[in-house]
């Protein structure tokens, strides 16, 4: 019994090394694909936390201009931004 594993891991060990070589080229391409989706969603939160950075800092700017006017000023200034 020995003697005939022994003469088939002879003649296959080509093949089973090609084998475990593939398997380990599909696991770097599976654990790179991931990382790289990571990243894509990585730069897609920051994008979004930058935007809405920004539509604050608009905001504030456009509460800052309003503080002193009265109620009709007020309307008029921020009639741009209201949905009808």
């Amino acid at each position: 019994m020995v003697e005939i594993a022994t003469v088939l891991l002879q003649q296959l060990w080509p093949y089973v090394l090609a084998g475990l070589v593939g398997l380990g080229a599909l696991g770097t391409a599976y654990f790179k694909g991931k990382s790289n989706e990571k990243a894509k969603q990585a730069a897609r939160d920051l994008a979004a936390a930058q935007d809405r950075l920004e539509m604050n800092r608009e905001a504030t700017d456009i509460e800052r201009q309003t503080v002193g006017m009265t109620d009709d000023q007020a309307r008029k200034e921020a009639a741009p931004w209201v949905r009808q």
